[in-house]
């Protein structure tokens, strides 16, 4: 069946395929959230999102889709299109996992020491992986992919996760009000930093409804930490849609505090944590321990299907 497409001032919109992008984003989204008592004091209670329940496997589906779906609106983006970004992995699986049901081919930036399990996941979904230099990280990959836009124009719609205001605001319009929804009388909200999409956008939302909620950036306590994803700011290139006005208070959690969370949570709970989700629920621990009688709430952006090897090593 031929495509039903609208001509815009700039380029050809696919209704056909807004539909299709529609009946996605059900599965986007809605994650439980759980209840974690503290080993070190039972009395201590977190609420944490478990974002690996919704396409991908991950919280970066929220962005993705967000990104993906108004590019589609826009006219930017359509199965002649090429979808580019830079990633460290998870929103690059995002992608292509959305991109794949959509028939839209992607190539991702993606540093070489991304986990093997992240680059298996991408393979086994057609994505052309353009690798980058390890040690220059997702700002690296970032300033390979900005590059080959330039040079390739109207080839590809580069995504920029970390420019694209559609990622903060995918946040602001799904994963706060879920927190209000879900936490009642919330009063902390612990995240950690890394494109910053999660944190700004939830953290604007929750404010919005009420300025007394605490917002808690988390980052790495050094620039060489074991958490993908996050980013050590004072040694990075900060992402373009962060708001440094918006946190109330900073905590660093180092990468041996988060590998030790994820045994802990692995001997009380029986669930294997990423390490960018342990360290979100070390530091909500952190906060709940140190004020009394406050909710604190964080979102655990994955879990450990992406760091078999890194894992088994800790819990072995």
């Amino acid at each position: 069946m031929k495509k039903n497409m609208i001509r815009s001032s700039t380029s050809n919109v696919d209704i056909e395929l807004i539909r299709q992008a529609e009946t996605i984003g059900m599965q986007v989204g809605n994650t439980p959230v759980r209840l974690f008592r503290y080993w070190k004091n039972e009395n201590i209670v977190v609420h944490a999102k478990l974002e690996w329940e919704q396409i991908s496997g991950s919280v970066k589906a929220r962005a993705a889709y967000a990104i993906i779906y108004n590019a589609i609106l826009e006219g930017k983006l359509n199965s002649t299109t090429l979808l580019l970004d830079a990633t460290s992995g998870n929103t690059g699986i995002a992608y292509a996992s959305i991109c794949r049901q959509l028939q839209i081919p992607v190539t991702l930036c993606l540093p070489e020491n991304a986990s093997k399990e992240r680059k298996k996941i991408l393979e086994e979904h057609g994505v052309e992986i353009i690798y980058t230099s390890a040690y220059d990280g997702t700002d690296g990959a970032q300033l390979i992919a900005n590059r080959l836009s330039i040079k390739n124009p109207g080839v590809y719609f580069y995504a920029d996760q970390y420019k694209n205001q559609h990622n903060w605001k995918a946040h602001y319009q799904t994963t706060g009000p879920e927190l209000l929804r879900d936490v009642p009388g919330i009063t902390h909200f612990v995240a950690g930093l890394g494109t910053t999409g999660t944190f700004t956008g939830t953290g604007r939302r929750l404010k919005d409804s009420n300025s007394g909620i605490c917002l808690v950036a988390l980052q790495p306590d050094s620039a060489l930490h074991g958490m993908e994803g996050w980013k050590h700011l004072e040694t990075a290139v900060v992402p373009g849609i962060y708001d440094d006005q918006l946190a109330d208070a900073f905590e660093e959690i180092s990468t041996e505090e988060a590998y030790a969370t994820i045994v802990s949570v692995y001997r009380q709970e029986g669930l294997l944590l990423s390490p960018s989700s342990a360290a979100n629920l070390a530091g909500a621990f952190r906060i709940a321990e140190r004020i009394k009688d406050s909710v604190v709430a964080t979102v655990l952006p994955d879990n450990a299907d992406k760091y078999n090897d890194v894992i088994k090593q800790l819990i072995l």
